[in-house]
């Protein structure tokens, strides 16, 4: 089956000689320039920058960006802007979450000495409900009537979970940890969201290591070439560029 010209027109891709230098590019290098291409808003990661975060603040950083693009979403009248800014909703909750999975909730088990195993469990019960809710929603397009009541819903209960992960989980986590074990955690937290799933799919297990050596391998090569052929995302600024540059799949039409 053959496609037609039109799916191609404003979509971008990599030719031959540009992947081939990239691959001859330093392993920092590499990393830096991925995570720029793979962030679809103005929040443009690395590891460089995530190695001076403790892990609470990482997630606070999460937390903040998925409520700016709630609000860009339920603010806005324009039905592109919508779907641009409900992707990138997508796109950040459901690498978020996979990660303090695979990452942060092991942690509040090992570490947290006060009922660290229940504040897991609460927490990944929370999550499977909130990934559920967006599955729903990731189905949805900014003219079904049911776009706006399913994101307002998810992320009421989101807003929960939120609060009760900042003001309770990761302060018990801080304590029983130190500065560097924090550091090391937002490291590793940061990179486990370079290479998860970047769609909900809420049947997957949420424990390590099966999701990491089975599901994940199996997902996130679907989700990333979905993301680069077919979604929408809002512009991103490259700050260290100094020019705005079209998001990953970013369409024209």
């Amino acid at each position: 089956m053959m496609l037609s010209r039109p799916m191609f027109r404003s979509h971008r891709f990599v030719s031959p000689s540009v992947a081939a230098r990239a691959l001859r590019a330093p392993l920092p290098i590499i990393r830096r320039q991925y995570a720029e291409a793979h962030f679809p808003g103005p929040k443009v990661e690395s590891l460089q920058h995530s190695q001076i975060w403790k892990i609470s603040e990482a997630i606070r950083e999460d937390h903040k960006q998925l409520k700016d693009y709630y609000n860009r979403v339920v603010n806005s009248k324009d039905l592109d802007e919508q779907e641009r800014y409900g992707n990138a909703f997508i796109w950040e909750l459901a690498r978020h979450s996979i990660a303090e999975e695979i990452v942060v909730y092991p942690a509040f088990e090992r570490d947290i000495h006060d009922n660290g195993k229940g504040i897991a469990d609460k927490d990944r019960d929370q999550h499977q409900g909130i990934k559920e809710q967006l599955y729903e929603f990731q189905k949805l397009k900014p003219k079904d009537e049911a776009y706006l009541p399913t994101l307002e819903r998810l992320f009421k209960d989101l807003q929960h979970h939120i609060k009760e992960e900042e003001e309770n989980d990761l302060v018990k986590l801080e304590r029983q940890i130190s500065l560097t074990e924090s550091k090391e955690l937002s490291q590793s937290f940061e990179k486990t969201k370079m290479l998860t799933p970047t769609r909900s799919h809420p049947s997957a297990p949420n424990k390590p290591p099966l999701f990491v050596t089975v599901i994940g391998l199996m997902i996130a090569p679907i989700d990333k070439i979905r993301d680069l052929l077919f979604t929408k995302f809002p512009e991103k600024k490259m700050p260290d560029l100094g020019h705005t540059k079209h998001g990953v799949g970013k369409s024209d039409r």
